[in-house]
């Protein structure tokens, strides 16, 4: 295997593995982190579609529709019908959606910080400055689709 595809693999390791903890860790409190990524996408926007988020997340629809209808179900989001589509819903993080996040969010960036704080801060910002380089490429590549 060639060094590119070592450090690929590696870094892939290394998301799953990080993700398979926080998702451990919020279980054990009593939350979700699939939940908790769904609502802090949707906060991070005034609204959203349903067919955003399936495609950002690279999710089925049916999947992400159902996800939706639970957040919904729990009070967590909105939903609004579009003016121009009346088809379209426009979904909208409520007041008991951002406590959730508010809730959850102290021991998410708990074990991020057990994770990432093992680098000092000149191997974060190398770190920062090479994950902003990837992602640039990434989003190149992208655009070529």
């Amino acid at each position: 295997m060639d060094r590119v595809d070592s450090l690929a693999n590696d870094y892939g390791r290394l998301f799953l593995r990080m993700h398979r903890l926080l998702n451990l860790r919020m279980a054990e409190a009593g939350a979700s982190l699939s939940r908790t990524k769904l609502l802090m996408f949707i906060q991070a926007r005034p609204a959203v579609r349903a067919a955003y988020i399936a495609e950002f997340f690279g999710y089925a629809p049916r999947s992400v529709t159902d996800a939706i209808d639970g957040l919904e179900r729990d009070g967590l989001v909105r939903r609004e019908a579009d003016r121009r589509d009346r088809r379209a819903k426009w979904i909208s993080i409520s007041n008991e959606g951002m406590a959730a996040i508010a809730a959850t969010e102290p021991l998410r960036l708990k074990v991020v910080e057990q994770i990432f704080g093992t680098l000092d801060k000149s191997e974060q910002s190398q770190l920062h400055g090479c994950v902003t380089k990837l992602l640039a490429a990434v989003e190149r590549l992208e655009a070529l689709e």
